[in-house]
């Protein structure tokens, strides 16, 4: 039902940016020669032109809709490929589209497995591909698209950074990083991969969690107490067992769950993970955490930025000395301050740097790349001559 709501919530923001799609005035006159020149600037309201979709299998509704909702708000018709695993969903949200006053022809869904969006990438009457998925196809694919305009929301190995002022809320923050790492089953680009604990705090947060992770109920996601479920397909699993096996054969240590059977993998907590391993440079994409411990705030961030991606990262700390340091100097999209890198508000800009993708999304930053920007510059005329009385 969560799921729905955000769905109906960013069709919400999307209609209502849909009229601020506005414009403003340049200062021309910063030099001589323009003196007497003003320059006007609007989005213009004619859309980019047809673009192209292709969303991933988890959170297929939210993370569809901030392509479709923007979309249709600035008037650019699409063709929608949706995760070949996780088809119907999209197929529904279709359905129900298909029953509004849009136009004929405003959009088509059209469900392929991965090799069939290569036909789409490559056409060019495309203007715009809108990817999010693994980076491994993602770059591919932007070779691949030619001209048109590419916007990718992709990986993360995302990190916490716990300060040592947090003495006297560590319960919240435990909260917090549990719900970050396992909910999804990890299965979430801005899932907690990486936890950096202040070396002050760093025993009692750790008993603190391993009991945590240790309490959560892994299981059938029908039942309301499970809070982990299946991986997305037993072959993920696999992967990501190998990765902690490779982990642990080279010195790391599992200090919570470990336990794999099939799809079903256990909420598992790790120290003295190598930072050259898989399991740490990579996207885990699965219910695994890293814990490592720091005793500089300065040197924790340049441990966050020690990664290939670049998508949002979550601090907690009371300093606003280390607030603004973070803010600075981390080398992402966005980080979250007293909460996890989890958190995401969908009307938010949202996207990363490095391998986390190219652009932003959250409906208004959605729709002016699916606009365009048009300038108009007005020279005053010369005043006519006055005649002589």
């Amino acid at each position: 039902m969560k799921r729905v709501t955000r769905l109906i919530d960013t069709f919400w923001v999307a209609a209502e940016e849909s009229v601020r799609i506005d414009g403003g005035m340049i200062n021309l006159e910063i030099a001589f020669r323009a003196a007497g020149y003003h320059g006007y600037y609007k989005h213009k309201r004619v859309p980019i032109g047809p673009c192209l979709f292709i969303s991933p299998f988890n959170f297929l509704l939210n993370l569809t809709v901030h392509k479709v909702a923007p979309a249709i708000a600035a008037g650019c018709p699409f063709v929608l490929k949706p995760a070949s695993r996780t088809p119907v969903g999209v197929i529904i949200m279709g359905e129900i589209l298909a029953e509004t006053d849009l136009p004929k022809g405003a959009f088509s869904i059209l469900p392929a497995h991965r090799d069939g969006a290569d036909i789409f990438t490559t056409d060019d009457r495309f203007r715009l591909l809108s990817f999010t998925g693994s980076p491994a196809v993602s770059w591919e694919l932007k070779k691949k698209a030619g001209k048109k305009k590419v916007i990718l929301e992709l990986g993360g190995n995302a990190a916490a950074v716990v300060d040592g002022d947090q003495t006297d809320r560590l319960d919240y923050v435990v909260d917090r990083l549990a719900f970050g790492a396992f909910y999804q089953s990890g299965q979430s680009c801005i899932g907690v991969q990486r936890i950096l604990i202040h070396a002050d705090i760093y025993d009692a947060l750790r008993e603190k969690l391993i009991a945590k992770t240790k309490s959560l109920k892994m299981g059938d996601p029908k039942d309301k107490k499970t809070f982990v479920g299946p991986m997305i397909s037993e072959s993920e699993s696999n992967r990501l067992a190998g990765w902690m096996e490779s982990a642990v054969t080279s010195g790391a240590k599992i200090i919570a769950g470990g336990k794999v059977d099939g799809a079903m993998f256990e909420a598992t907590l790790l120290e003295d993970v190598k930072r050259d391993q898989d399991l740490y440079r990579k996207e885990a994409f699965g219910p695994v955490t890293i814990l490592e411990k720091f005793t500089d705030f300065g040197q924790a961030l340049e441990t966050v930025n020690d990664s290939d991606f670049g998508l949002q990262a979550g601090v907690f700390t009371y300093s606003l000395t280390n607030v603004n340091l973070a803010w600075d100097e981390l080398e992402l999209g966005g980080v979250v301050i007293n909460d996890v890198p989890s958190f995401r508000v969908d009307n938010m800009p949202y996207g990363g740097v490095k391998d986390s993708g190219l652009g932003r999304e959250g409906v208004k930053y959605a729709i002016e790349d699916m606009t365009k920007l048009h300038l108009m510059v007005v020279r005053d005329a010369p005043k006519p001559a006055q005649k002589a009385k």
